[in-house]
């Protein structure tokens, strides 16, 4: 069985064909423009595709209520020409197919609690920094979902003492993702994050926003495994910054040994790197196809 996967990112769109065993077999990307243009592209690659199924896990934030006409819809996506954008309506009427639709956030969490670094874990929390920063969810064994999607990007934080830049999101200013994200970087600085040395203070001021995101997630949440992906977590040197960031933060207060001498089998890498997102799609067609 082939189930097609769509993994819409604000800076490009990855579709692919993968089987049940989570392997991706073809691939193909291009760059996130106008929802027009995109979605033309996206419905050419799968014409002539022969699936079971289709998966999309995209930007947001997204309508998750299948009781609401606007399921499927991009909502207040800071992505030009895409705010209440009929994404997956548009598909349903090219394909006559079941269809998985998420975040693209809570899709990599399902694929690492699938195939990746909490594969057998019935809990995990997977954060996306990059472009933006985006928070995804295994509780239990299922994706959170309630009033709406987590959007743990948007969360408030408390401001590095050495750090005056203004912060660049358009609705919140200095939250997490105004802060931390990729084109944060690249506005206080003035140099992209793969640009800057190792020993830059840009890296002490990222890990100390987004150690404080990650010790509110252990508290909150206390998930069995906390993963970091995204193209500024390609800067391997942040992940001992940010596991010594949420000890500082946590002051042993919880005495697990996963928040201690296990910290670093505890917060970790993707375990099936920049194929999360795609994976994740993958996973929501497969389990569309099932529940259909």
């Amino acid at each position: 069985m082939y189930v097609g996967a769509i993994e819409a990112g604000g800076t490009k769109v990855v579709c692919g064909i993968g089987n049940e065993r989570g392997v991706i077999e073809d691939r193909v990307s291009f760059p996130t423009e106008a929802p027009d243009q995109t979605l033309e592209k996206i419905i050419s690659y799968f014409q002539d595709k022969r699936v079971s199924a289709i998966g999309i896990g995209t930007f947001g934030p997204i309508n998750i209520d299948t009781s609401n006409p606007l399921y499927g819809y991009v909502t207040s996506t800071p992505k030009p020409g895409w705010s209440n954008y009929d994404f997956l309506g548009t598909l349903k009427r090219e394909f006559d197919l079941p269809f998985g639709w998420d975040t693209d956030v809570n899709a990599a969490a399902l694929a690492e609690a699938t195939w990746g670094s909490a594969k057998g874990l019935d809990s995990c929390v997977y954060y996306t920094i990059g472009t933006g920063v985006g928070l995804g969810v295994v509780a239990e064994g299922k994706l959170i979902h309630g009033l709406m999607h987590p959007e743990g990007g948007h969360v408030l934080i408390r401001r590095h003492p050495d750090d005056g830049f203004e912060g660049s999101c358009p609705y919140h200013g200095d939250c997490l993702e105004g802060m931390a994200a990729g084109p944060s970087i690249e506005r206080r600085w003035g140099l992209k994050g793969s640009e800057l040395p190792t020993d830059h203070p840009a890296w002490k001021i990222e890990a100390f926003y987004i150690g404080q995101a990650v010790t509110n997630t252990v508290l909150t949440l206390a998930p069995k495994k906390i993963i970091l992906g995204g193209g500024v977590m390609h800067q391997e040197h942040l992940y001992p910054m940010i596991r010594a960031e949420v000890q500082h933060n946590l002051n042993r207060y919880i005495q697990l040994a996963e928040l201690t001498a296990e910290i670093e089998s505890y917060i970790v890498p993707p375990g099936l790197r920049d194929n999360a997102g795609l994976c994740g799609a993958l996973a929501l067609g497969l389990e569309a196809h099932t529940n259909n």
